[in-house]
This record gives structure tokens, sequence and C-alpha cells, in this order.
């Protein structure tokens, strides 16, 4: 009762003079004075009703804005690189070791930092910093403090620039009801949203503490989830506290129009649930995964499958596009088509060398799709003539395609690339020297392999030329007469802007170069690179539904159909690839002082007797 009065009696900071002075005689509930104030505020002859049309509007603004009208062309910032994401719900015990043994077997996908929140729904636990899952999460107490059956765990892909555990994920806002969020993609239009969220456009002016797309989404989606609850409290008979589930989903609906690019996103919302959604081309991969409890279905959803074995659960399906499922708090699972499916383009580049050979993506299971690789390569190296020896992987990820080309070919199939498994993986290190420096620690040639061998050497991708150049030289000085050069993957000719780490095109050490080219500046005596119509294929193949996929890093056509020329010279202007050595290039091991030396004596002139 004192609430009620208290509530009537104290003006609304920032109502219209009319909404303030509409004080009905008889002391009205909470709930009727909040549904006045939120008919006042839009009602159609107001100057505010344009909030009540919520995404609608915000959509008109984004569209403009990306189309010149509102705001220059192309993003201002880095984008978001691969990410992994796992959210578990339990009905009873703490759900903290599951995700964090999720989060060991997604650490492939990002190995910069770590986070995890879990919630016994009346508080939330969370916990993020910078580094490996098992370096975040080193001492017991710090998992034990995760207290709650339900939580979600993030590993993130390196950036430049962003090394401050500030961005490591989940991000939260405390309004409306507490969210919680993860995010793997990237966002094409983070910076016309991050200009619409920090103005009059927006339900709230939102201060975003961070360069993260990621915390730009989350946003958004809070700022319809605000406007959902204002539409609600203008009808007679909603009750906002009985509809947040309904809410929920309809700011999902606003916010895949408002979003471009890709997402795949788990969200822990407080009085709703654990919230799952893919974009509606479903680029990312999402899964939905259960096992059977003591007291009923318990879930898992995760980029990938291959997180449910170690903790117990069954891959159902993958998540749709355009959908979101809400798991409430008592484990009921609810999904809704929020979004139309526009067609089912997965990113290609998933199969060839971001997931585990042990996933399986949009029911295409990934060792699968790489043998394929393999079959459909060995006929065109067939064609060749090559005299070869022997066929030898660059570990890990190419050895599916080279144990098939072995196959095919009938020629002997050799590991002669040691591996040391306590170097991190060179194509997702932030810089690119430490990237070049890595490959002589990271792999080591054998010369009782090579030793007087034509070698064939197979590699799922060539991207920047970096580590290949530096592995041809170690085989030949390992004694090989020659060396031949297979990818899986056609070359890599221009940026994937949907969350791999590819923002320029002059990294690629394909550019602007022939096949015949490329071969020269790697220093190999053949080189040959898997067709783009046979990379398709082996998808079609194994999952016919499936007619296209999201193939933009070798043919520069982007699914999502907003990506322009301006949009890529920005990325080249702003991006950290400006800041890279040209591709191919072999890195000096001598120390920069002695290296100075060296050429400084090479310059003199010789001494004369």
């Amino acid at each position: 009762m004192l609430h009620s009065r208290l509530a009537a009696a104290l003006p609304v900071q920032g109502e219209p003079a009319a909404c303030q002075r509409a004080a009905p005689a008889a002391r009205p509930s909470l709930q009727q004075q909040l549904t006045a104030q939120a008919r006042c505020r839009f009602n159609a002859g107001s100057s505010s009703s344009p909030y009540l049309a919520g995404g609608a509007r915000m959509q008109a603004a984004v569209e403009a804005a990306s189309s010149g009208r509102g705001s220059r062309a192309g993003p201002a910032r880095l984008p978001t690189r691969m990410c992994g994401i796992i959210g578990v719900f339990k009905h009873e015990g703490d759900a903290n070791v599951e995700i964090y043994e999720g989060q060991l077997m997604l650490q492939h996908r990002g190995q910069d930092s770590a986070g995890m929140v879990t919630t016994d729904w009346r508080k939330f636990y969370e916990y993020k910093n910078n580094g490996l899952v098992k370096d975040v999460f080193s001492k017991q107490a710090q998992l034990d403090a995760l207290k709650g059956s339900v939580g979600i765990g993030h590993v993130r892909y390196p950036t430049a620039g962003t090394a401050s555990a500030q961005e490591a994920q989940p991000f939260f806002v405390n309004s409306p009801l507490g969210i919680y969020l993860i995010h793997n993609g990237n966002l094409t239009n983070t910076d016309q949203l991050r200009q619409l969220l920090n103005s009059s456009t927006s339900f709230f002016n939102r201060h975003l503490r961070t360069d993260s797309d990621s915390e730009v989404l989350l946003n958004v989606l809070a700022d319809e989830i605000h406007r959902a609850h204002q539409r609600c409290l203008m009808e007679d008979e909603c009750d906002p506290n009985r509809k947040k589930m309904d809410m929920v989903f309809e700011a999902g609906e606003a916010t895949m129009r408002l979003l471009k690019g890709a997402y795949s996103c788990i969200s822990l919302i407080k009085g709703v649930g654990l919230v799952a959604f893919r974009d509606p081309h479903g680029i990312r991969p999402l899964v939905l995964g259960k096992r059977q409890g003591r007291r009923g279905e318990e879930w898992c959803v995760a980029s990938e499958d291959c997180a449910f074995g170690p903790i117990g659960f069954e891959r159902v399906r993958d998540v749709t596009p355009g959908e979101m499922i809400i798991i409430d708090e008592d484990g009921r699972l609810i999904s809704r088509q929020v979004a139309p499916c526009e067609k089912l383009t997965p990113c290609i580049f998933e199969y060839i060398y971001l997931a585990r050979p042990d996933s399986v993506l949009n029911d295409i299971p990934v060792y699968n799709f790489q043998l394929g690789l393999g079959t459909r390569l060995a006929q065109r190296i067939r064609e060749r003539g090559w005299d070869i020896d022997i066929v030898c992987p660059v570990p890990d990820g190419s050895r599916p395609a080279a144990i098939q080309i072995s196959a095919e070919l009938g020629l002997p199939y050799r590991e002669g690339l040691v591996k040391n498994r306590y170097v991190g993986r060179t194509f997702i290190m932030p810089d690119q020297r430490l990237r070049e420096m890595s490959v002589r620690r990271k792999l080591n040639a054998m010369p009782v392999v090579f030793s007087g061998k034509t070698v064939l050497l197979i590699d799922d991708s060539i991207v920047r030329g970096t580590t290949m150049s530096q592995i041809v030289d170690m085989v030949r000085n390992a004694g090989a007469k020659k060396v031949y050069l297979a990818s899986a993957s056609p070359p890599v000719r221009y940026p994937n802007v949907y969350g791999v780490d590819m923002p320029t095109r002059s990294e690629f050490v394909a550019h602007g170069l022939s096949e015949e080219e490329i071969c020269k500046v790697l220093g190999a005596d053949g080189l040959i690179y898997q067709d783009v119509a046979d990379l398709v294929a082996c998808g079609r193949d194994l999952n016919p539904a499936i007619q296209d996929f999201d193939d933009s890093c070798f043919t520069g056509k982007y699914v999502t159909g907003d990506i322009n020329e301006a949009y890529l010279r920005n990325l080249e202007e702003q991006g950290r690839g400006k800041r890279r050595a040209r591709p191919g290039r072999k890195t000096s091991l001598v120390p920069p002082a002695a290296a100075a030396v060296e050429a400084s004596a090479d310059r003199a002139p010789a001494a004369t007797a």
C-alpha cells in the first residue's frame, strides 16, 4: 500500500507534463499507474510515439545508415573473430563442471580468453579473464564460486588491440530483467547500430563500454525487450510479469530484423530462462543436445556437438536459422521461428579448418567432408602427372584429406612433420611476427622421412602463406628432393567478414597472384588448389538440403548482401592488416641486433690483401 501511495505521489522523471498531472481521484494499483503512463507516453498524438514501433523505426534508421544516408560507409572497428559458446541447463547440482569441460572441448575455437556465468535464478555468478580455459579456471575455488544449475561459457579468439579482460564474454545488462549474453560471429552493421543505440532512436541512450559487437548485440536485444514491455503495459489484459517469455520472443523477432551479419548466441535472462538463437542464414553453427536427468530432461547448446560427449549429452539437432529457443526455469523447451529462414548457407570454412573433425554441423559430419575433399583433390593431382614418393599432411587439420589422397593415389602415407602440442595455433595468433616465429617452434621436419624423397605436402588451407613457406623450407632442409603442395581448399582471396580472422585482402598469399606465382612465393616445386565447385559439391553430397554455402573468402560473394567495396576498403584502411608483413615472407630467427651487424658486414667492402 505504501508503495502504491509513493508511486502515485512522486512525479516520473522525463515524463510529459500531461502524464504527470493525470493522477486519478481514486488511488489505482501500481500496475494501473504504469499502464496509464505507458499509454500517455506512447499515444498516437505524443511526440514519443515512434518508440512504440521500436524495431521498425530502428530498422529504417539502420537501413538508411547502412546505405550511406545516415553514416559513413563501412565499419570503423575490427570485426570479432571466431569464438566458442556453450550453455547448460540442469535440474539439480551445479553446472560449472559441465560448462568447464565443454569449454575445453571448444578451446580450438578461441585461445585468448574464457568466461563463465551461472545462476540459481536468484543471483548470477560470473568469472572471466584472459588465457586458456585451464588457466582462467586454474583454482578450484574459482569454479566452486560459480554456483547454480544453469550457466553459459565462452572462449574467445584473439584480436589485436583487445587484450583487456573487459572484452571477454559474457556481457551483461541489468535492465530489463538482467541479461547475460555470449556470441559467436560478427555483425556487419555494428557502427550503425552503435550510433543508433547512443541516439534518441534507442529506447534509452545506451552507453557501451567496449568496442565489441557482442555488447552492441546484447543492448539491441535489451532495447527491444524494453519496447515489448511497454507495448504490453498498453494492453488491458497484459501483465508483463506473466508475459516475459512472449516479450523475449517478440524482442528476438525485432532484433533479427535489425542485425546484419553472422550471430549464434546463448543468453541467460532472469525470470525467463536459457535462450539460444541463430541468424537467419545459419552462417555460424549452433547445436542442441539433450540428456535424461533424475528429474527430467536436461539441455545443452553449443557451437559444436563435440562438446556433448564428455558431459553425457547427445546431439538432438542444429538450431534452425532464424529460430529462438527458450529453456525455462523448469526445463521446458519452447521454440519459435522469430525470423524467416532466408536459406541455410553455413560458412564452408568451418568444415575445412575451424571445426573439429568429430563434430557434425548442419547434419554434415566434418570428418566425412574432409575425406571428400581428399577424394576430389586426388583426381586433380593425378591429372598433373607428378612423380611423387610420399604423401605427408601438415598436422593436424589436413590428416583426413591426406589419408584419402594417399589411398586414392596408391602412395605411401607418412607423418614427417612432428608437432609440438604446447605451442598455440599460429593462424589465430594476433601478431604476424609472432605467428611467423612460432612456426619453427610448432613443427619439426624428420630427415628420416624426407631425405631423398619427392614429397607431396597436404594442407587444409593456405591463407597467408606464412606457415607454408616456412614448412617448405624445413622439408627441403630435411633432405627432400622436391616439394609439391596441395591445398584441400581453394585459394583464399577475400576477407571473411562473418567472424574469421581474415580482415584484409592484402594479407592473403593468393591476393593478385596466379597459381604459378603463388607457388614461387611459397618456394615449392608445384602447387594445386581445390576447386570451388568441388568444395561445395562435398557439402551437397553429405546434405542435399543445403544447396549453397557461404564461400565468400574464395568467391567474394557475401550471403547477407550488405558487403560492398567501400566496406572492404574501409577494413583495409583501418584494420590491423595494414600493420602486417607481406604474406609468405620468411622471418629471420636471428636476433635483431645480430641481424643488423650481419647486414652491415654484408654491405662493407671486402678487405684488400
